[in-house]
């Protein structure tokens, strides 16, 4: 049957055209890029914005990194697992205080929070571990005694049982539930392999214990993994004399990498400035 005559005909319209899907890489840098900040920013936390000093402030991001690095010890947690509630953790600070509540979220502490991080980060890199083990490595860890015997009705038990369960909803709201991580020691293994020295054994190490070193630091809110991989590829280079040769064309193998030897000699330093503020 055709069709009414006083109805007109629409001209034919285009079909959509069909975005090309972001690469996995893009999604994820663009991800990390929300999470980083300028040094203005980093000196104006919300913990300094309450009172804290520069250094209190960061001495105490030192502190919670290393109850983490000792807890995922007794853990026996994988590398990628602590690099991630390390990172987990200095993003937390720059949205809570460990001076006083903000808004939802309660005033901190660093080692409950860095507990939470940790627990939070078991789960996200699959090295889950069971509630009981990692309370008690959180006690042992708080009191400084990896022999400490504790009772599983304690009130010491409960509190920080109870203190993690709690504040895991505060940190995923804090983290906007984005717990999306880019490892900078995945990125690194892969340079490795690519400019052919991951059988280097100095070489490997020194750029690992730079990276690793690192998570001390609020490296990880100032550059992208990337950038940080490559930072501590060039400071192990650095140390154990060792050159990776230029491409083709000439290029330096960090230009390879889409990283400007200005932020790899920023990166540098600022993991250099570690190692001082430690001595």
């Amino acid at each position: 049957m055709p069709p009414p005559s006083n109805i007109q005909h629409l001209p034919a319209t285009h079909p959509a055209t069909r975005q090309r899907p972001k690469s996995p890489e893009r999604v994820l840098a663009e991800a990390e890029a929300q999470w980083l900040f300028n040094e203005e920013e980093l000196a104006n936390t919300p913990s300094i914005q309450d009172g804290l000093s520069l250094t209190e402030e960061r001495s105490l991001r030192a502190k919670g990194v290393n109850f983490i690095v000792q807890c995922g010890i007794m853990l026996k947690l994988p590398q990628l697992t602590l690099s991630t509630a390390a990172v987990f953790f200095q993003r937390f600070l720059m949205r809570g205080s460990l001076k006083r509540p903000r808004g939802d979220i309660p005033k901190l502490h660093h080692y409950t929070a860095a507990a939470t991080c940790l627990f939070l980060a078991t789960k996200v890199e699959e090295s889950c571990r069971k509630m009981k083990e990692m309370v008690l490595a959180f006690c042992r860890t708080a009191q400084k005694n990896p022999n400490l015997v504790i009772d599983e009705q304690s009130k010491d038990f409960w509190r920080w049982r109870d203190s993690v369960m709690n504040e895991e909803d505060v940190l995923l709201e804090a983290l906007c539930f984005d717990l999306t991580v880019e490892s900078p020691h995945r990125a690194l293994f892969e340079m490795l392999k690519t400019y052919g020295v991951e059988h280097n054994k100095r070489l490997r190490n020194a750029a690992w214990g730079f990276v690793t070193d690192s998570n001390n630091t609020q490296l990880c809110l100032l550059c992208n993994s990337r950038t940080i991989a490559v930072a501590a590829l060039y400071a192990a280079c650095r140390y154990v004399d060792v050159s990776i040769p230029d491409d083709k064309a000439g290029r330096p193998w960090w230009e390879r990498q889409h990283v400007s030897l200005k932020d790899v000699r920023q990166a540098v330093e600022y993991m250099l400035a570690n190692y001082d503020s430690t001595a």
